[in-house]
């Protein structure tokens, strides 16, 4: 049986408030997205750059990579209500979660990490500005903030400037943040989130559930190994790239080998008014390569339709996906789009009780 989330989750999220890239140089990424959304520059943190998303404060973060660092859809962020730095560590540790090591510049698995931001990485010049970041059992890194935090300086680090505008108009604009899908190796990873943060499945792709976070029409969706499904057993082997899954075989590695190293396999942001062979249209006069498979090659576009055995429309929903300059996946939906059926991936009725 699918496991039940805890009636009191010690945090209550609004959503999911950011994307966090590191990249191989960002002067190039900072280019290729402000060129393509034309997103203003929210805030500074030294070497890192964060892009407002819509009407903010979400944003896409540019994180340079640290010699021998791979480029990675490397955080997401989850916006608290009520939120406190010693707070959250309280309920953490209650959870299970240990401190990282002292010199750890990130948490390992079931760890926390407290970085205190300076002036010159945004932060303020009296050491109040601390920004908390986690690590599911998988490995993978998420950010705790209040739902106000912008990536600036004060207590809460919602205290951010005017934001930079964008030296290019863009030819996309961007509304909001939709989901991630997240490659899990350990079977715990799915109940660490719902224990802490209470989810519920919104819908399912196949027998995998798109976990709702907040209100609206965010969700996370887990492949690999992560946790329960509404068949029961551990994992998603059955999910992958294509919507948030491509199929029987998304668990493992091309050609059937091994299965890929825990991470956040795309992230997904949302437009206004999504008509796919408009976008697709619009990407490829931006100089991108139109395909069709599902590779991850630099500056690439390719459409995948998920089907009704997954959820998706008769004739397929069509789930439309691009790379950027270091081929991290982004895919790009409608702002109503919940991982669901109809031509939008709209069609998300409520759940019967479980």
């Amino acid at each position: 049986m699918l496991a039940q989330a805890p009636a009191r989750a010690p945090f209550r999220v609004n959503g999911l408030s950011q994307i966090t890239l590191t990249v191989s140089d960002v002067a190039r990424s900072l280019d290729f997205y402000q060129g393509l959304f034309g997103m203003p520059v929210q805030a500074r943190q030294g070497s890192t750059v964060l892009l407002r998303i819509g009407n903010g404060p979400r944003f896409l973060a540019l994180r340079p990579a640290a010699a021998g660092e791979r480029p990675s859809i490397s955080a997401l962020g989850f916006g608290v209500q009520d939120f406190s730095v010693d707070g959250a560590m309280k309920a953490l540790t209650a959870h299970g979660f240990s401190a990282a090591p002292p010199t750890a510049d990130k948490p390992g698995p079931k760890q926390t990490l407290v970085r205190t931001r300076r002036q010159n990485e945004g932060g303020s010049p009296d050491g109040s500005t601390r920004d908390l970041f986690a690590a599911d059992p998988s490995g993978v890194v998420f950010q705790l903030h209040d739902v106000s935090y912008c990536g600036g300086s004060g207590a809460l680090g919602n205290v951010c400037s005017m934001a930079e505008r964008s030296p290019k108009p863009g030819l996309i604009a961007l509304k909001d943040t939709s989901h991630f899908t997240i490659a899990a190796s350990d079977p715990n990873t799915v109940p660490m989130y719902l224990d802490l943060f209470g989810f519920a499945p919104m819908v399912y792709q196949a027998a995998t559930p798109a976990w709702q976070v907040g209100s609206g029409v965010h969700f996370l969706m887990f492949i690999g190994g992560g946790g329960p499904t509404r068949g029961g057993g551990a994992g998603a082997p059955g999910a992958g790239r294509g919507g948030a899954g491509r199929g029987a075989d998304a668990g493992r590695g091309a050609g059937g080998g091994p299965a890929r190293a825990a991470g956040i396999d795309h992230a997904c942001v949302a437009m206004e008014s999504f008509d796919p062979a408009a976008v697709t249209k619009t990407l490829v006069s931006y100089g991108l390569k139109q395909q069709d498979g599902q590779g991850r090659t630099p500056l690439v576009t390719y459409i995948s339709l998920r089907m009704p055995n997954r959820g998706g429309a008769e004739g397929g929903t069509p789930e439309l996906y691009l790379t950027d300059p270091d081929g991290l996946a982004i895919q790009l939906q409608d702002v109503k789009y919940c991982g669901g059926g109809g031509f939008l991936g709209e069609a998300c009725p409520p759940l019967p009780p479980a």
